[in-house]
C-alpha cells in the first residue's frame, strides 16, 4: 500500500507529521526468526530471557537476557565437544521458568544420545540455570562441556534495530579459578555490569567461555549451577525467593503462591474457563512490577513479553481495569505511579504537556542519556482520560476516599490537559500530532503507521481525533462528576463536567456518524476535519464508554457481529470490505483479545448480552490452541479458514491486557456492577459454561461470593448467606 498524505503548502503552517513520516529508520525485527518457531521465553517483572528450543542464545540473534531495557547476555550457548545439543523436549514450566531435555549429537568418539542433558532455568532477580548431565554409555568417556557467553549491553531499541558496537568499551574481570566471569560497561553517567557465577567452577576460562573437562563413567551424574544476578542501581529487582527445586513446586513466599491465595477463587463446571482463568492469573503475576514510590510500596503491570516489559500508560491502565475483580492492588499502583510522572511542563522531544499522563517509560542507556524520548514519553492521546476512568473505577470498588482526595490535583490537571492541550484547535475534541523528531505518528491504541486509515487505504493527515478517545473523554468527565458529587464535595464542578459531557456527546454524534454502509462511526476526524471512513473495531469502545445513543447501538452490534467484522474467533480491527484489510496486518485486520473484551463489555452495557457472549466464547475457545493463553493478537482469517486461529507472527506472548481479557469477559458474563453499599450481578452465562462461582471478590471493603448459571444468580457476603432478591441458589461443582 502506498500512503498518500496532504503535504503542507507555504500557506499551511502545519508540518507533515503523518504516521508514515514517523516510521523509524533502519531494519526492525520483532521476534527472533533465527531461533525457530519453538523459541522459548521466560519472564518476571522487567526481566526476560529468550532462547532457542535447546536453551541457547546464538550470538548475533535478537534473543538474550534483558532487564530494565538493557541486554545483559547476547550469547549463551552450551556444547559438548563443540557440537550443539539435540532437543528431545523443551518448554516453559511457568511464565518465569523453563526446562530443556537434550542429548549429545553424534561425535567421532561418542555415539548420539549417550549423554542426557537437562537444563532448568528461571528468572527473578537475575537468571538462574542448572545443567545436569547423565551418562548412559557402557565405557568410560571424556567430554568437553563448553558454555560460550557474551554480552553487548545493547539498549532494547537497538536489539530490534541496528545499534552501535560497544565492544571497545566493555572490560572484563574473569575469575582465574573459573568461578566467575565479569563484564563492565560505562558511557558517561550510564554504567552497566554483569557477572556469571558457576558452581562448580570451570576447569578453564577460554576467552568468554567456561569449559569443563569431564570424565564420565556409566551411570554417572554431573551438575552445575549458574547464576547471573542483576543488580541495577536504584531500581533493584526484588530478591528471588525461589530455588531450582521450586521451578514446579512454588514456595510459600513465591509471588505466584501469594496470587493464588489472594485472588478470588473460581469454581466452574467448564474446564475451559478454569484453565483460562488459571493461565491468566499466572501470566499476570509474571508481569507484575513491584517498586516503591516515595517510600510507598506499589504493584503494577508491565505490558508484555518480549519488548514491552515496562510501564505503558494505556496498557497498564486498561489491564488494571480488566482485573478489578481480582483486587484493587494493581489499579492503585497504576494510579500512583502514573500520577507521579504526570507532566507539568512543555517539552517537544517527549511530547510533554502539562497535565498529560505518559505513554511509555524506558530505562535503557539511550533513554537515560536523552537519545530516545522515553524517560518517559507522553505520546498517547487517550492515556489521560483512561487514568481518570481508572481512578473512578478504583473508587467505585474500594470507596477509598483518602486516595481519591490525595489524587484530586492530578485529576484536575488531567481534565485541564483534555480541555486545553488535548484539544489542539478548540473544536471540543482531543486530537494528536507529535512534535517530537522521534514521536509516534498515531497516538491511539492503533499506533502502527497504518493503524488509522480511510476506507480506500490512504493515510490521513494529522492531527487526528480518533473516535474512541472522545468516548473515553465523555466517560471520564461523567465519572469525575461522580467524584465531585462524592468525596470531593464540589457540586459546581460536577455540574460543569456533566454539561461538558452532554455537549461532547451531542457534537460527537453529529460529526462522527456516517449514514452510509448501514450507519456507523468514523474512526476519527483528520486534520481537515474530514471523517476517516474506515469501519473498525473502535466502534465497540464507544459502546463501552456510553457515548452512543440507544437507537444507534443496534446498528453497531450488527456491524461488529457481521461476517466482515467478526472472524468467528473475535472482532477484527478492520472490516474485510475496506481496501486496507489484511488479516496479518497489525491493526488492519487482526483480532485483539483486549479489544474484544472492551467490545463485549460495551455490547453488554447496551443489552446485547448474546452478542457479548458470542465474542467471549470465541475468545475462550481460541485460547485452547495456545495453552489457554490469549496472545496479544492473532490473524483475522475467518474461522472456516482452519481449525484453529492463525497466529499473528510477532505477537507479544504473554501480554498483560490480553491476559486480562478473560477476567473482563468473566465480569461481563456475570454482569458485575457496584452499588452504594453492595455488589450487584445480572448474570447471562453461556450455556456452554454451565455453572460458575466466583468467590471472595473484594469490593466495598468486604468479600463477596457470586454463583450463577444462565440468568440465575446469587450474590452473598463471603462470610454470610445473604441472597439477592429473586435469585435462585446455584450448586456449583468443579474447582479451579
Amino acid at each position: 500500500m502506498t500512503a498518500t498524505t496532504r503535504r503542507p503548502t507555504p500557506a499551511d503552517p502545519r508540518p507533515d507529521l503523518s504516521a508514515e513520516s514517523r516510521v523509524p529508520s533502519g531494519a526492525c525485527r520483532d521476534l527472533p526468526p533465527e531461533l525457530g518457531p519453538d523459541a522459548i521465553g521466560v519472564l518476571e517483572g522487567r526481566t526476560f530471557m529468550f532462547s532457542d528450543a535447546a536453551g541457547d542464545v546464538p550470538k548475533g540473534s535478537i534473543a538474550g537476557l534483558v532487564h530494565d531495557d538493557t541486554r545483559f547476555l547476547n550469547q549463551w550457548e552450551l556444547t559438548i565437544d563443540d557440537a550443539p545439543l539435540m532437543v528431545l523436549s523443551s518448554g516453559t514450566v511457568d511464565a518465569y521458568s523453563a526446562a530443556f531435555f537434550l542429548a549429545n549429537a553424534d561425535l567421532p568418539h561418542l555415539p548420539a544420545n549417550r549423554v542426557g542433558v537437562r537444563r532448568q532455568r528461571f528468572v527473578g532477580d537475575g537468571l538462574y540455570e542448572r545443567v545436569e548431565l547423565r551418562y548412559f554409555g557402557t565405557e568410560t568417556t571424556s567430554i568437553r562441556l563448553r558454555l560460550a557467553i557474551g554480552t553487548d549491553f545493547a539498549d532494547l531499541f537497538e536489539i530490534k534495530e541496528s545499534g552501535r558496537d560497544r565492544t571497545p568499551d566493555i572490560t572484563r574481570q574473569h575469575g582465574p579459578d573459573g568461578s566467575a566471569l565479569g563484564f563492565h560497561y560505562r558511557n558517561g553517567s550510564y554504567v552497566a555490569s554483569v557477572h556469571v557465577e558457576a558452581d562448580p567452577p570451570a576447569d578453564l576460562v577460554d576467552g568468554d567461555a567456561l569449559v569443563w573437562d569431564l570424565r564420565l563413567e556409566r551411570g554417572q551424574q554431573w551438575t552445575c549451577e549458574l547464576s547471573v544476578p542483576l543488580r541495577c542501581g536504584a531500581e533493584n529487582t526484588r530478591p528471588s525467593v525461589r530455588g531450582f527445586g521450586e521451578a514446579v513446586d512454588h514456595g510459600p513466599d513465591d509471588p505466584s503462591t501469594r496470587w493464588v491465595t489472594e485472588k478470588p477463587t473460581l469454581h466452574a463446571e467448564a474446564e475451559l474457563l478454569r484453565e483460562v482463568y488459571h493461565r491468566s492469573a499466572i501470566d499476570l503475576v509474571a508481569m507484575r512490577i513491584e517498586k516503591s514510590i516515595a517510600g510507598e510500596p506499589v504493584v503494577l503491570l508491565s505490558a508484555g513479553l518480549p519488548w514491552f516489559l515496562t510501564t505503558f500508560g494505556r496498557d497498564t491502565l486498561i489491564t488494571a481495569y480488566q482485573t478489578m475483580t481480582c483486587g484493587p492492588e494493581v489499579a492503585r499502583g497504576a494510579l500512583i505511579v502514573l500520577a507521579r510522572h504526570q507532566a507539568t511542563a512543555f517539552d517537544d522531544f517527549t511530547d510533554q504537556e502539562p497535565g498529560k499522563i505518559f505513554h511509555e517509560y524506558r530505562s535503557g542507556e539511550l533513554s537515560q542519556l536523552g537519545v530516545k524520548p522515553y524517560r518517559p514519553y507522553y505520546g498517547g492521546a487517550d492515556t489521560t482520560a483512561l487514568w481518570l476512568i481508572l481512578l473512578s473505577e478504583y473508587w467505585r470498588w474500594t470507596r477509598d476516599d483518602a486516595l481519591v482526595l490525595r489524587l484530586r490535583g492530578n485529576a484536575e490537571a488531567a481534565l485541564g490537559w483534555i480541555d486545553r492541550h488535548g484539544d489542539r484547535d478548540g473544536d471540543g475534541y482531543v486530537e494528536y500530532a507529535t512534535r517530537s523528531t522521534q514521536g509516534l505518528g498515531n497516538q491511539c491504541w492503533r499506533d502502527s503507521p497504518d493503524g488509522v486509515q480511510y476506507a480506500d487505504g490512504t493515510i490521513p493527515v494529522l492531527p487526528i481525533a480518533t473516535c474512541e478517545t472522545q468516548g473515553y473523554t465523555y466517560d471520564a468527565k461523567l465519572r469525575m462528576a461522580e467524584l465531585a458529587d462524592g468525596p470531593w464535595d464540589d457540586p459546581e464542578l460536577a455540574q460543569r463536567l456533566r454539561a461538558d459531557a452532554a455537549q461532547l456527546r451531542e457534537r460527537f454524534n453529529r460529526d462522527y456518524w456516517i449514514p452510509e454502509r448501514g450507519g456507523y462511526y468514523a474512526i476519527g476526524l483528520d486534520g481537515d476535519k474530514r471523517p476517516i471512513d474506515s469501519m473498525t473495531s473502535n466502534m465497540g469502545h464507544l459502546l463501552w464508554s456510553g457515548i452512543v445513543p440507544d437507537d444507534r447501538a443496534g446498528q453497531l452490534a450488527r456491524h461488529l457481529m457481521s461476517p466482515e467484522m467478526f472472524s468467528g474467533w473475535g472482532v477484527r480491527t478492520l472490516s474485510t470490505s475496506d481496501v486496507g484489510y489484511n488479516p496479518i496486518g497489525y491493526h488492519v485486520g487482526t483480532v485483539w483479545p483486549h479489544d474484544n473484551s472492551i467490545i463485549a463489555a460495551g455490547l453488554a452495557r447496551y443489552g446485547y448480552r448474546e452478542e457479548a457472549n458470542r465474542i467471549a466464547m470465541a475468545m475462550l475457545e481460541a485460547s485452547r490452541h495456545s495453552g489457554y493463553r490469549l496472545p496479544e493478537a492473532f490473524s483475522g482469517y475467518d474461522r472456516s479458514f482452519g481449525r484453529q486461529p492463525v497466529p499473528y507472527p510477532t505477537a507479544c506472548n504473554p501480554q498483560a491486557w490480553a491476559s486480562g481479557a478473560p477476567l473482563l469477559f468473566l465480569r461481563t458474563m456475570l454482569g458485575l456492577e457496584l452499588g452504594e453499599d453492595e455488589l450487584h450481578a445480572r448474570a447471562h452465562v453461556p450455556d456452554e459454561l454451565g455453572r460458575i462461582g466466583l468467590h471472595r471478590v473484594a469490593a466495598l471493603g468486604q468479600h463477596w461470593n457470586i454463583d450463577a448459571s444462565g440468568s440465575d444468580c446469587r450474590v452473598s457476603l463471603a462470610d454470610q448467606a445473604i441472597q439477592t432478591a429473586g435469585a435462585a441458589p446455584v450448586d456449583v461443582t468443579g474447582t479451579g
